[in-house]
């Protein structure tokens, strides 16, 4: 019960303030977005840096789950994104990614997804088996074997992940694991979803 009044407040508050994440804002606007993001961190959502202005991303492709083809970070916007650079072999990346699953679970569609990409040295049938194993059935199997996205996105460690705007641009990274499923986590991408566009 607790964490249900905890969630309302911090959508209510930031559904009230927030929609300049769905149109374009001048830099004063976007200023008072990051206020409000950075507001809405805690416990491991702290670590999450907030950058002051929405950075470009690398148009690197990457490849689909089970090599079905491939895919840049282009294709997803129009969409909040969790983009979460992950490898088999990751401790941290193993705990998190339960929690990652149930951010999916609760706010995934049209408006948001939550996409893992396993980057470097991670077959296929070594992703799909850690999926099994930790019960992951509603996140993507996406690989960057060479490293070329995340050598563009700047990935030093493991796990990193990415926020993006509806733009396709980067406004926030925290590396290494935090909780994707604490009130903060889920205020913030309510926040960055935002009320929806009417027209």
């Amino acid at each position: 019960m607790r964490l249900l009044r905890h969630l309302s407040l911090y959508i209510a508050l930031s559904l009230g303030a927030n929609a300049a994440w769905v149109t374009p804002a001048t830099a004063t606007d976007r200023s008072a977005d990051v206020a409000q993001l950075e507001a809405l961190r805690d416990g491991s959502l702290k670590r999450l840096v907030i950058h002051s202005t929405p950075r470009d991303v690398s148009d690197a492709e990457f490849f689909l789950e089970d090599e079905t083809g491939m895919a840049s970070l282009a294709d997803y916007q129009g969409k909040v994104v969790v983009l979460n650079f992950w490898a088999t072999w990751c401790a941290p990346c193993r705990k998190e990614m339960p929690q990652l699953s149930e951010l999916q679970e609760e706010f995934g569609g049209d408006d948001f997804e939550v996409l893992t990409i396993a980057t470097g040295r991670n077959t296929p049938a070594g992703v799909a088996k850690f999926f099994d194993e930790n019960g992951i059935t509603n996140l993507p199997r996406h690989q960057d074997p060479k490293q070329a996205l995340a050598r563009e996105m700047a990935v030093i460690g493991l796990p990193i992940t990415v926020l993006l705007n509806r733009d396709g641009k980067e406004v926030a990274r925290l590396l290494g694991d935090a909780e994707w499923n604490s009130d903060s986590a889920k205020a913030i991408v309510a926040a960055m979803i935002g009320p929806l566009d009417e027209n």
